[in-house]
């Protein structure tokens, strides 16, 4: 945790440009993962987000959690149980079409900070496609037009929180994984930890910090990058001490967007097959837990049949 990249995103436009930018090629390189302090958006915002996410958890969502635990039997679980997670979720799409007045339960100031909240975060998420596009020598605009198909990127949310486990030892809140869309924006509670990412080979935690926004990078920038960029196995760990607020935020293709390495990236030949994004998507839905680059295999052997 000592070692993990925190990036103070005030210094991009000043003086410091060259070593923020430096710090996150090498974040992007070398983790796939960093945390942003200083990145635009309001603390009171943040706040707001944060107690309206609990409390809905606590109101709507808490009693169906346990009743659907009790009902399976969880409580009493005597070996790991391996293909279920334990977190309590609903989603939220923002683009291209808005679905955020037709989710039950929602108190309307909810429904208005998640509002703000997506809006925020879908310009940071440009801002860094940007911060990457010059990193890796791509003109500007590369990564927003390479997202955009004929209608614009896909960007959602995912609300999340990971209750308070009982044998946190016998089930993953979310199993390991690499996120299959394109830049993530997560706001992680800062009181629980449980987000963990592999580097070389171990598990490291990703540290809580208050008012701090952690980016990741998911397949589609692997693809793009060709291989220079890497998306990175993560999980959340199940805890005993309290419960988890995890609000993520994906900015990912359009279904219909073409993926494809970056010819200017291209030293020799493409490390990965040309692929519309929404037959990717199709199957990583069968196969998010497992491995990653038989993905890749597998949508290039679609390709040729």
């Amino acid at each position: 945790m000592e070692n993990f990249p925190v990036i103070n995103l005030a210094n991009i436009n000043g003086e410091e440009k060259k070593a923020t930018l430096e710090q996150i090629e090498d974040a992007c390189k070398n983790w796939g993962f960093f945390e942003l302090v200083n990145h635009g958006i309001p603390q009171e915002l943040l706040d707001r987000v944060e107690r309206l996410t609990k409390e809905h958890y606590r109101k709507c969502m808490e009693k169906r959690f346990n009743e659907a635990v009790r009902s399976k039997g969880l409580d009493c679980v005597q070996d790991e149980l391996k293909d279920m997670d334990w977190e309590s979720t609903f989603f939220l799409r923002h683009l291209p079409t808005s679905n955020i007045s037709e989710i039950p339960d929602l108190a309307q100031e909810y429904r208005e900070a998640m509002k703000e909240f997506a809006e925020k975060l879908e310009k940071l998420a440009e801002e860094l496609l940007e911060v990457v596009c010059e990193n890796l020598g791509l003109e500007k605009g590369y990564l927003k037009k390479a997202f955009y198909g004929s209608r614009g990127p896909n960007f959602g949310t995912k609300v999340a929180n990971y209750p308070a486990c009982p044998k946190p030892e016998m089930v993953k809140g979310l199993r390991a994984h690499t996120d299959a869309g394109g830049i993530i924006l997560l706001l992680q509670d800062d009181k629980v930890s449980g987000l963990q990412l592999l580097k070389d080979g171990q598990w490291v935690d990703v540290p809580p910090m208050r008012h701090s926004i952690v980016v990741n990078l998911g397949d589609q920038l692997e693809v793009i990058s060709n291989g220079k960029y890497k998306s990175v196995e993560h999980r959340v760990i199940a805890r005993s001490d309290g419960t988890r607020m995890s609000v993520a935020s994906f900015y990912n293709p359009g279904n219909d967007a073409l993926i494809y390495p970056a010819p200017p990236l291209l030293e020799r030949e493409a490390m990965y097959p040309t692929f519309v994004f929404e037959d990717y998507m199709k199957l990583y839905s069968t196969v998010k837990f497992q491995p990653k680059e038989p993905r890749f295999q597998a949508i290039k052997a679609l390709n040729s049949s």
